[in-house]
Parts: C-alpha cells; sequence; structure tokens
C-alpha cells in the first residue's frame, strides 16, 4: 500500500529528513487559514503518479488564485481518482535535482539503494542514469556514501545526500516496509537538500507490528474499499495484494504486475470505461518474504473483487506460463463452480459448453455464454498471455466466461458488459 505524499513527509520529518512547510488541506476554504506564507504550490493527494501533467499540482501567489486551484484539483480525477485532501507546501526553486529509493530486491532478498543524478518527471533519464548498491551486510554508512559516488556527485554533496540516504534506509528498517522513495531531492543554490515529494510503500502483512503506520493507513481513501471487499475475509489472514483504484466505476480489475495494472487502467479508461477496484497478485505483491501461494492469492483477490457489489464486470489479465495460467482457468472455474452450488434455487451445476466459438477467429472466443442463474456475479473477461496457451482454451470454453487472447478485445467486452449492466442498472431503477 502506498501512503499519500502528505503523510510520506510526516514520517520523514519525524526521520529528520529535510520536507518544506506544509498544510494539510480538506477543503477549499482552508486556505483562508493558511499558515504558510505565499506563494505556495497545491498538491492533489492521489497515488497515481503524473499529478503535474494531469494538472494536479498547481501554483498560487495569494489566497484567491488559491482557493480557485484548490478547487479545480478537487474535482479533477487523476487515472479516476479524485484527491480527498490536498498538501499545500511552500514554493522552492532548486537549482538541480536527483533520484533516491530504498527497496527490496526479491530475488537478491536484500535492501537496495538507488540513486540518479537526475531527478524529477523526465523518468526516462532518471532510469538512464540510475545507479544502485546492494546491501549484503550490516548497513552502515559505507553504503550511502558508496550510493553517492556512484551517482557522480561531488564536495559537500557527497555527505549532505549520503546522510539522506542512512536516513532513509532507518525509516525503510525500523517500520519493515517495502519502500522509500525521493523524487525529486532537490538542492539549493546554496547547497540546501529537500525532499520535493516522497512515496512510501508499506507491507500490509506488517501493519500490525506498527500502530502509527497502521493509523496512516486508517486515513487512506482505500479505507472506503475496505468497506466494500474484505467483510469475508479474515483480517489475521489478510494477504499483501494491492489496491489499486476505488472509484464511481463497475469494472473490477484483475492482473500481475503493477506495470500491466497502470497499462490495463489507462486502457479501460481511454475506451470508455470505468475501473473500480483493481488488485495486483503475483511475486510483485507478496514478495517472496510472504509464504502465500500463487493459488492463495487468486483465490483470495476473486473473492475480495467479488464480494464488491458495485464491480459488474471482473477483467482478468494474467502473463505467465503454463502452469501459472492453468492454475487461474482452475480457480476461476472452482470460484464459479462453488458460488452456483450455494444458490439454492439455481442449478447445482454449471451448464457446460455455453455458446459456440467464433468461426472466424479461431483463438478469439469472447460470446455471450453466460447462464441466466449467474446473474448475481460479476460477469468475468478473462485475458491469458503467455507460453502453451492452447492448454487453458479449452477448459475456458467450457465456463461461462468471456475470454480472448487479445487484451484490446477483451476490454473492448468488458466496457460494453458494464456498459450493458449500468444500463440495466439505470432501467431497473427507473421503472421503481
Amino acid at each position: 500500500m502506498d501512503l499519500l505524499e502528505y503523510q510520506a513527509k510526516e514520517l520523514f520529518r519525524e526521520m529528520g529528513i529535510p520536507v518544506l512547510p506544509s498544510q494539510r488541506i480538506d477543503h477549499s476554504r482552508d486556505l483562508k487559514g493558511l499558515q504558510i506564507p505565499y506563494p505556495v504550490v497545491l498538491k492533489s493527494q492521489v497515488r497515481a503518479g503524473g499529478r503535474g501533467r494531469a494538472g494536479g499540482i498547481r501554483f498560487a501567489e495569494n489566497t484567491i488564485d488559491a482557493i480557485a486551484a484548490a478547487r479545480t484539483i478537487f474535482n479533477l480525477p487523476i487515472l479516476g481518482e479524485y484527491p480527498q485532501v490536498l498538501l499545500a507546501e511552500a514554493k522552492y526553486d532548486a537549482t538541480r535535482e536527483f533520484y533516491l529509493a530504498v527497496t527490496l530486491d526479491y530475488e537478491l532478498r536484500r535492501p537496495v539503494l538507488l540513486g540518479s543524478s537526475q531527478g524529477g518527471m523526465n523518468l526516462e533519464a532518471v532510469m538512464e542514469l540510475l545507479q544502485q548498491v546492494v546491501v549484503d551486510q550490516e548497513f552502515s554508512s559505507f553504503y550511502a556514501r558508496h550510493l553517492t559516488l556512484k551517482m557522480g556527485l561531488q564536495g559537500a554533496l557527497i555527505q549532505s545526500v549520503s546522510t539522506v540516504v542512512e536516513k532513509m534506509y532507518h525509516l525503510f528498517v525500523q517500520n519493515d516496509l517495502d519502500g522509500v522513495e525521493i523524487n525529486p531531492l532537490g538542492v539549493s543554490p546554496t547547497g540546501e537538500l529537500m525532499a520535493l515529494d516522497g512515496k512510501i510503500t508499506v507491507n500490509d502483512a506488517a501493519l500490525r507490528r506498527h500502530p502509527a503506520l497502521a493509523s496512516l493507513a486508517a486515513k487512506m481513501p482505500q479505507s472506503d474499499i475496505a468497506k466494500e471487499t474484505p467483510t469475508e475475509i479474515d483480517p489475521g489472514k489478510f494477504l499483501p495484494i494491492q489496491n489499486w483504484l476505488n472509484r464511481d466505476g463497475n469494472i473490477g480489475i484483475l492482473c500481475n504486475g503493477t506495470s500491466l495494472a497502470m497499462a490495463m487502467v489507462d486502457l479501460v479508461y481511454n475506451a470508455g470505461g470505468k475501473p473500480r477496484l483493481c488488485l495486483i497478485v503475483g511475486e510483485e505483491a507478496s514478495g517472496n518474504l510472504t509464504p502465500v501461494s500463487w493459488r492463495e492469492q487468486l483465490e483470495q483477490a476473486l473473492e475480495r473483487l467479488t464480494q464488491n457489489k458495485n464491480i459488474k464486470v471482473l477483467l482478468v489479465n494474467i502473463l505467465g506460463n503454463t502452469a501459472a495460467s492453468q492454475e487461474v482457468v482452475a480457480v476461476i472455474d472452482e470460484y464459479l463452480q462453488r458460488k452456483v452450488s450455494e444458490m439454492p434455487e439455481h442449478p447445482q451445476r454449471m451448464t457446460r459448453r455455453v455458446g459456440t466459438p467464433s468461426p472466424k477467429d479461431p483463438r478469439t472466443r469472447i460470446g455471450d455464454r453466460r447462464p441466466e442463474f449467474l446473474s448475481q456475479l460479476p460477469q468475468f473477461v478473462v485475458r491469458l498471455a503467455g507460453s502453451e496457451l492452447d492448454k487453458t482454451q479449452e477448459p475456458l470454453a467450457a465456463m461461462p466466461v468471456h475470454w480472448s487472447d487479445s487484451l484490446d478485445d477483451a476490454v473492448e467486452q468488458a466496457i460494453s458488459l458494464a456498459k450493458a449492466a449500468a444500463k440495466s442498472r439505470s432501467a431497473s431503477s427507473t421503472k421503481l
């Protein structure tokens, strides 16, 4: 789970990492009592990246401008997420910007320090110059200093940036975090450092050991998700599946990989759909540090998504090997069979071979093959990508799901079904 920027900066401040004077803004009228001198910058507090390019970061020279900017930002969705709070922060003029991060390398099972002599929104430049240092023994200032040297820093910056890296590492370890990032770390003309933006990724499984983090998590917008999804799941068995969105939409997304999730969210939005919640499963979500199997993650993700009564279509997109794809099919099949058996007024077993594959494209078998008695559940649209997928086609064709090996087709089908569901709901409301 990613904390919001203002929450991350609260932790930075406690750790002694330099941050600007700032103030949380819950409503645009709060700006009349702003304690920070103008000019200020107002930032949308959403988890999605690209806030600046989307218009979610604006500068203001006085109260009138600030209130107008705040109203605009509060009504500006970024990847479908509306901010519940804004961060008002003093304006800062940086002459240089760096990128710093501490994260876990799941393959090495070691913390890794990351740094780039280029920071900011140009992520291609950041990645091109990115350096890393693996912390393979007990941490010392040597590791932080080694990173700054690899970044090409000179003079007093070596010590000052090293100090920030050390504090980031201690914050990371003391709170069992999955990641700490500062981008950018601004440098003033006098050499003063300032964390201008920050991101902290909390390990959900570690929340019970850290009440302060749990308190911050409870204030997150995704607490609305908690109200909708995990009602039948024992909190003690909560898996570190990542929440991504909670919107006005009716499409649930299940996939493996953060980058894949971002691509799917973009595709759905760009095609006119409205995602409500996205869960990410797989190693990236759980890490090798938690003994949660692939199958357990899939089962729990399906439960969480289908418990959300606002989700009418579940779009599943999994990239993996043959075994992983077959496991996905088996989990969906078992889920549907179980749900059908729990419906006393309906057949105890699903009808097999519903619908006929398209003769024009034998690989694409999206169609309406959904038995009427499954109307209480979300519609499933499944897209699998990987090797030897022929082994999954026959069982998929026998299930009451829509499926395709084309992501574009799957997205299009999901949106079509979601719009039909919304239209049906609207018609029912009109009759009432």
